[in-house]
């Protein structure tokens, strides 16, 4: 029960920053790039609960996030990103070369190469693959920010068997 209770804290604390990101303008002009701070949210529930709490937290977010603040299309995209970021992180959670923010590293640039795809297949040109750079160079910047911040968070949260 009380596990539950801090996975729905965890997936509202995830709501609540993707609205907060949603009002933050980005001056950068590149079409969908954002910060990715509900990805805090997901890397906490991914180190404290384990991947299949992660991965519900993620897609329930992305679901709710998409019907309160946006339609159909943003759905397709973010979660097209959230399940390669997903995978892409609990692949390198498994090895031990891999910090949290390494692994916030990977899942940003993995977030921002499956939505590019998918917006290459949307928009039928190959010509978006320009972004590609911009996007990877942004991906590595947030994933770092954000793994260095849940890093810094998880040193001072419990152990998720203390908080059971």
């Amino acid at each position: 029960m009380k596990k539950t209770a801090l996975l729905s804290m965890l997936l509202a604390f995830a709501l609540i920053l993707g609205y907060v990101e949603a009002l933050i303008p980005l001056p950068f002009g590149m079409p969908g790039m954002k910060l990715g701070l509900p990805n805090l949210a997901v890397l906490l529930t991914m180190y404290r609960f384990g991947n299949k709490e992660a991965l519900t937290v993620n897609g329930a977010r992305v679901l709710l996030s998409g019907f309160l603040f946006g339609n159909f299309s943003a759905i397709l995209y973010s979660l097209s990103g959230a399940v390669v970021s997903f995978l892409v992180m609990a692949g390198c959670k498994k090895f031990s070369c891999f910090s949290v923010t390494g692994v916030s590293v990977a899942g940003g640039t993995a977030h921002n190469c499956a939505q590019l795809l998918v917006a290459m297949l949307v928009v039928q040109t190959y010509r978006t693959v320009y972004y590609l750079p911009y996007l990877l160079a942004a991906g590595c910047v947030t994933g770092l920010c954000l793994g260095l911040i849940a890093g810094q968070v998880m040193k001072r949260l419990p152990e998720a068997r203390d908080l059971s």
